[in-house]
């Protein structure tokens, strides 16, 4: 079970939304390279990185903040927000991003969710954003007529290595994980299920480690590890035990 601290990217800063809404963006660190460097040494492991000016422009906007990130750590880091073409996804893989996270193509052209996982085996991860059961695209902007179980299921024999599951009802506020909704996907797919959205505090990390929710990959932490509401040192050794 892993537990991804989250680094979101506006306008260079790292900032935590309040249920994806740009214009309820609290900036935590205006160095996303040291934000980084600090989960690295807190013990975290893998790193997940979204790009949210680029998931409303459709293409990377924050790359040199990612640049200066990945130049600051060591461990393998996924990343999220514009990537919509083969292009894209190879600059990249070749900067050092680990796998790359698609989420607004994977609705619009799931072909090519298939081709890249052709092409960069291990290396593609899908991201559902989810409201009320629907997939939102557009960095949640809109909401599409696709449910979340229809959308996982398009990519259930192409090599996708992880799906991250996001509550967007959830996001930013501290409501808890959607545990029952992201094991339903879990059980409904072979894709490992990673959760997102709402973890709170040592409760949600405790309800991970229960033997019914053991299917997932792991789950992402933002806000609650920013506001001091989750120990990391607490938490990961809570995951180990």
């Amino acid at each position: 079970m892993i537990l991804f601290p989250a680094i979101d990217l506006k306008d260079g800063n790292c900032v935590r939304l309040i249920k994806g809404e740009m214009d309820q963006a609290t900036v935590f660190n205006e160095s996303p390279a040291d934000q980084a460097k600090q989960f690295e040494d807190q013990g975290f492991e893998y790193l997940h990185i979204v790009d949210l000016n680029g998931a409303f422009a459709g293409e990377p906007v924050n790359g040199g903040a990612v640049d200066e990130i990945l130049a600051a750590i060591k461990m393998p880091t996924q990343l999220g927000g514009g990537i919509r073409d083969l292009k894209t996804i190879e600059m990249w893989l070749e900067k050092g991003i680990s796998r790359v996270i698609l989420g607004t193509v994977a609705v619009k052209n799931p072909e090519l969710v298939i081709e890249a996982c052709k092409k960069f085996p291990g290396k593609i991860a899908v991201g559902i954003d989810a409201k009320d059961g629907f997939v939102a695209v557009e960095g949640w902007a809109e909401v599409s007529e696709l449910s979340v179980i229809e959308l996982a299921k398009k990519f259930e024999n192409a090599g996708v290595a992880a799906i991250i599951y996001t509550d967007i009802s959830r996001d930013g506020i501290l409501a808890g994980l959607n545990m029952t909704s992201t094991v339903e996907l879990a059980k409904a797919v072979s894709i490992p299920v990673i959760a997102s959205g709402g973890l709170a505090s040592i409760d949600d990390i405790h309800e991970l480690k229960k033997p019914e929710n053991a299917i997932l990959e792991g789950a992402i932490s933002g806000r609650a590890l920013y506001d001091g509401r989750l120990d990391p040192a607490e938490a990961l050794a809570v995951l180990k035990a």
